[in-house]
């Protein structure tokens, strides 16, 4: 797998109808590359979740007893890959990751373009990006920010 520039960017709460069109515009519904997306569907847009659904999502935790957050990584349409996070604060992040197989400044400029589309599409307080950059799960880890290359953006205390 060649290195990627990932992108999020913030909501403040779990919002169906943020989720609802980031899956349609930004995801591969006909090739997620990971089932679990059709039970996040039901339990997080439709409302529909079996005890089935919750348990394969619960099963995409980090297994840190820190709490239930996930991270569901699928393929997106025009990107290499979607993320779609639910923090263990219930707030949510969403990511889209670029292929950067070289580390250019031509890939962390559109990243920059990137979080200004998602922070405007989206509502979100604060993006950030970085290569690898593996998706805040809590308020706290996006505030410490590991290697974030760019941040743009402000969250306020506690979320």
């Amino acid at each position: 797998m060649p290195p990627c520039m990932d992108v999020y960017v913030w909501l403040p709460r779990c919002d169906a109808g943020a989720f609802r069109h980031f899956v349609e515009r930004y995801v591969d519904r006909r090739n997620p590359g990971d089932d679990r997306l059709e039970a996040f569907i039901r339990a997080y847009i439709d409302g529909t979740a079996s005890d089935d659904d919750r348990a394969a999502l619960a099963d995409l935790g980090r297994g840190d007893s820190l709490g239930d957050g996930f991270s569901l990584y699928v393929k997106a349409r025009a990107y290499y890959g979607a993320i779609i996070t639910v923090t263990r604060d219930g707030s949510a992040v969403l990511g889209l990751s670029i292929d950067d197989p070289d580390g250019s400044a031509a890939v962390l400029a559109q990243a920059r373009a990137l979080i200004d589309q998602l922070r405007g599409e989206f509502d979100s307080p604060a993006g950030c990006a970085g290569e690898e950059l593996p998706p805040a799960q809590s308020w706290e880890e996006w505030s410490d920010g590991g290697p974030v290359q760019l941040r743009v953006g402000h969250l306020p205390r506690g979320r």
